[in-house]
């Protein structure tokens, strides 16, 4: 199966699904790198892993549906068939997304349907509550929104840092990302040999 990564950032996730495939516990070609950022970290390390990179700048779309078409010619041309957002700065439209219904994946750190957004582990911290955790879902129209595929909750320590919950919500994220696509791959692979 063919697997692009869509990310804005430093890629630490990203490292850790192309590391889970070049140990095999991830049966899949990690065929591109998707980014809008020419300066992100995640460029470097991709190019380091000798991972094909399209950047796809917003700014240089006059458009939103030109910059998206650009990334759909991108996947089109490697033959993807499971989109891994990680840490993708960008949200997608309702167009791209029936486009790619169920084949659009996406971690957050926080147990969903709580604590949506981009302070997750922030607001779970500050709201005082005992556990958070990570999702990964398939993505629909809604934002942190559509069907979970994995969750794994952890308890917010009294003796956690914001620093210290988001230092272990990302260490959670690094091993159950590669857990959840390898799933959704097993199943895609069982029902098309059915």
């Amino acid at each position: 199966m063919n697997l692009a990564i869509f990310a804005s950032g430093r890629g630490s996730n990203f490292v850790a699904i192309a590391d889970a495939i070049k140990q095999n516990k991830i049966r899949a070609k990690l065929r591109i790198l998707i980014c809008d950022q020419p300066l992100a970290p995640v460029v470097r390390r991709a190019q380091a892993l000798g991972v094909r990179v399209i950047l796809v700048r917003r700014e240089d779309f006059y458009r939103r549906a030109d910059f998206e078409a650009a990334i759909i010619q991108g996947l089109e041309s490697y033959k993807i068939e499971l989109i891994i957002l990680a840490g993708f700065m960008r949200l997608l439209s309702p167009e791209f997304v029936r486009r790619y219904r169920n084949r659009i994946m996406n971690i957050h750190p926080s147990l969903l349907p709580e604590f949506k957004g981009a302070r997750a582990i922030k607001d779970a911290f500050d709201s005082g509550a005992a556990s958070t955790g990570v999702s990964v879902h398939f993505v629909d129209e809604q934002v942190d929104h559509g069907p979970l595929i994995l969750q794994q909750k952890i308890k917010i320590k009294s003796t956690d840092t914001l620093v210290s919950l988001e230092e272990r919500i990302h260490t959670l994220e690094h091993k159950l990302y590669p857990r959840a696509i390898n799933l959704v791959i097993s199943r895609r692979r069982s029902s098309a040999g059915k």
